[in-house]
């Protein structure tokens, strides 16, 4: 689950750059080796079609020298903190050693005068905690944000001007992104990379760094709960299902029959394993088809809305742009694979159109058709 309230293309590299986009990566004493790296696994696997780089990964320390991870180990930076004077984006990752920053919402003298090297501008990425450097620094006053969910109280009453959501994965505010706890991190640098060039490099990425592309959902499905019931089946294969026809009109009934529940109890496991709804999984993954369809075809908007289970071109350019920020139309026109010709075959599947668009809510079941919303 993302929060995205600004413009997809508000701050996206320029195409005409001589250089790789910089991305500088602020590395404090305390930091998670983990967290560190990954902005430099996800942004360093992006390349173009001639195997470019698309992105320069570079970290710094407040000073040069070793800095004290959380683990047996430090780091050696070789840049100072004058680096992040040249960076398009700068990532913070967390740190267990924030001091005043954690307990008193302040920054420290030599934070701050770290943090004044960044240029008006630039695009601000936290991960895990890191968001509490850039709350202090009032980067997040009256943006929605996100951190670790054992910490998202404690940020909300230090930083009562930030929209803290405690639920998603990360938040996504145009020149200013969060990320949740630890893994999230991942998640968050995929949704850069697909921002910035398409579906298909981050798909590439996630592939060759062996995770999901998208995760479904938010931080509550990891937060401890009482198992659920053992001889309870999973949802996996109603999903598998709706995979192989998000081009066909789906009945919450229809779901459920392929599990052998009830609506009732599938709707209850699907959101314990999700996160979200039957309905606002499928509009995801609909999306998803359509992002496919607009980058690597030439097919009309109708044929893309049939295709990808929308139905007409007005309800694709809907879920298209409350997902994405921009229209279909701004969409593809910004990340087009050259050369590709667009076919029904290339299509995938097209059949008969989807009811979405028909769907009065993706929040829940209708009782009365019992159709996937």
């Amino acid at each position: 689950m993302v929060r995205y309230d600004r413009a997809m293309e508000s701050t996206k590299p320029e195409k005409s750059q001589e250089r790789a986009h910089r991305v500088v990566v602020l590395a404090l004493t305390g930091l998670l080796p983990f967290e560190l790296g990954i902005p430099h696994r996800i942004f360093g696997r992006a390349k173009d079609p001639a195997g470019r780089p698309l992105y320069e990964i570079l970290t710094c320390g407040l000073e040069p020298g070793p800095v004290r991870t959380d683990a047996d180990f430090a780091v050696h930076v070789e840049h100072g903190p004058e680096l992040l004077a040249t960076a398009d984006t700068v990532v913070v990752p967390a740190s267990y050693e924030l001091g005043p920053v954690h307990e008193e919402g302040r920054l420290s003298e030599e934070l701050a005068a770290a943090l004044a090297h960044i240029r008006p501008g630039t695009r601000l990425v936290s991960i895990c905690t890191g968001s509490y450097v850039l709350a202090a620094a009032g980067y997040l006053d009256g943006r929605p944000a996100t951190t670790h969910w054992a910490s998202a109280e404690h940020f909300q009453q230090l930083f009562p001007a930030v929209r803290v959501d405690p639920d998603v994965l990360y938040t996504d505010d145009g020149d200013v992104l969060t990320s949740a706890g630890v893994a999230a991190g991942v998640d968050l640098c995929l949704h850069i990379v697909r921002r910035d060039h398409g579906t298909a490099v981050a798909n590439e990425v996630a592939r060759r760094t062996v995770v999901p592309p998208h995760r479904e959902g938010g931080q509550a499905q990891f937060i401890a709960r009482p198992m659920p019931e053992p001889q309870l089946a999973s949802t996996t294969a109603a999903r598998a299902w709706v995979l192989d026809r998000l081009h066909e009109p789906l009945r919450l009934t229809d779901l459920a029959r392929q599990e052998a529940m009830s609506v009732r109890t599938f709707t209850r496991r699907f959101r314990e394993e999700s996160g979200v709804s039957p309905g606002r999984w499928i509009v995801g993954r609909r999306v998803e088809r359509a992002r496919q369809l607009l980058e690597q075809t030439e097919l009309p908007m109708e044929q893309v809305a049939r295709d990808s289970g929308f139905g007409t071109a007005q309800s694709l350019r809907k879920h298209v742009q409350a997902a994405l920020g921009v229209s279909p139309t701004a969409y593809r026109r910004t990340f087009r694979t050259a050369g590709v010709a667009g076919t029904a075959d290339a299509a995938g599947t097209a059949g008969a159109a989807g009811a979405v668009g028909n769907l009065p809510s993706p929040d829940g079941p209708s009782d009365d058709a019992g159709a996937v919303h």
